[in-house]
């Protein structure tokens, strides 16, 4: 027997970082509010970020640090919602942070003030969360929404979707979002991890004896390129310039590492002229890490002293490692991804207010939508902007 429902001004289902910025606004604006979870704390998504100090937010973040399906539509989001708001947000409340590099802000203390200061807020909205209470049905009818979840039910003409995806599974991460958004006639974009470690197939096996060695790159995939440290792991690659560049890599695709980024045209044959009777391995050691610096020299297969090379061999050498290619195998998984690219299609979403075109009433917000931003706070930014400009139209 189903229980008489609690009656809300809208539900919000999700209580990360998206649900409660939107349950926070919409409830200070005089909503009644009521935030559902099936795990059995909110937050838990922003209290592990940043190796436990969330990077909160990123000061550059705009449009083109974002992948979609449509480019334009996280603009009026993120121009009504910026990185400055969030931050004033911050300091009302005290808490300190620091800019670390490229743009990215971090808790000096801990991410548990985020979430901490989120709750705050909703409190001040009254907004009523329930954690731990698994979701049994969702149902629409004469233009309400009406949610089952745990022995309870509760309805409203407002229904939020801000369930995230399924990257991170280990902390309760689901396809929640997707499963709901194709009941309701919504349509997806493929998902796929993003901001995840790349392996390598054995083509590559000398390179896994690299494990552990990192250094500065450039990587690529089609006409995108980050500049941050690769990590060699076990498995593949990973670091700051990989996890990067996994969210444009395709399947079947290849991704090229700019070993050595700020050597100028035909710096080999300069090294050949300063030092004859160096070798390739003795000049890549004085610039790389001394393992990564001998592994490429092997695979660059050029013995003997520099003088004794032809600058056509060396100038093959020094356009290979601008632009050494790798066809990874594949990824680590949604279980290693820290985002998802795609999601419900913002096609079928307003950029103004996040609501469904063709279901009034229902929203989507944050993660769970085609909007992925890069490495560095940029997500987090996205589920403050989705959230507030949801919450403004509850």
């Amino acid at each position: 027997m189903t229980p008489a429902a609690e009656t809300f001004d809208a539900i919000i289902l999700g209580a990360g970082g998206a649900g409660l910025m939107a349950a926070l606004t919409a409830g200070q604006r005089g909503r009644r509010v009521l935030v559902i979870d099936h795990a059995e704390a909110p937050g838990k998504k922003i209290l592990i970020s940043g190796g436990g100090r969330c990077n909160f937010t990123n000061l550059g973040a705009g449009p083109g640090n974002y992948l979609s399906a449509n480019p334009h539509f996280m603009k009026s989001a993120l121009g009504r919602y910026t990185p400055a708001d969030f931050i004033a947000l911050v300091d009302r409340h005290g808490i300190a942070w620091h800019e670390k590099t490229l743009g990215q802000l971090f808790c000096d203390g801990s991410a548990r003030q985020i979430v901490a200061m989120l709750l705050d807020e909703c409190a001040k909205g009254d907004v009523t969360i329930r954690c731990g209470e698994a979701i049994r049905g969702v149902d629409r009818a004469d233009g309400r929404f009406t949610v089952t979840y745990g022995a309870q039910a509760a309805t409203a003409p407002k229904l939020v979707i801000a369930t995230g995806g399924p990257s991170i599974p280990k902390i309760g991460a689901t396809g929640f979002a997707y499963e709901l958004a194709k009941r309701f006639g919504l349509r997806l974009i493929e998902p796929r991890p993003a901001l995840v470690p790349l392996t390598l197939g054995p083509d590559d096996a000398l390179f896994r004896d690299l494990s552990g060695v990192a250094a500065e790159v450039v990587a690529r995939a089609g006409k995108t390129a980050f500049r941050e440290a690769a990590l060699f792991t076990h498995r593949g690659m990973s670091g700051p310039a990989i996890l990067q560049i996994s969210s444009y890599w395709r399947h079947g695709e290849s991704i090229g590492i700019d070993f050595l980024p700020d050597r100028p045209a035909g710096w080999l044959r300069d090294a050949k002229r300063a030092r004859p009777r160096a070798g390739v391995r003795s000049v890549l050691g004085a610039l790389r890490p001394d393992r990564l610096a001998e592994a490429l020299s092997e695979r660059l297969a050029l013995g003997g002293e520099l003088a004794n090379l032809p600058d056509k061999a060396l100038d093959a050498a020094e356009r290979r490692l601008a632009d050494w290619r790798f066809s990874p195998s594949g990824t680590e998984g949604f279980a290693k991804a820290e985002v998802t690219v795609g999601g419900i299609a913002t096609a079928g979403l307003s950029s103004q207010t996040m609501e469904a075109r063709d279901v009034p009433g229902l929203h989507a917000i944050g993660e769970a939508v085609d909007v992925t931003g890069w490495l560095g706070g940029y997500n987090f930014q996205w589920a403050w902007a989705s959230g507030w400009a949801c919450g403004m139209a509850l």
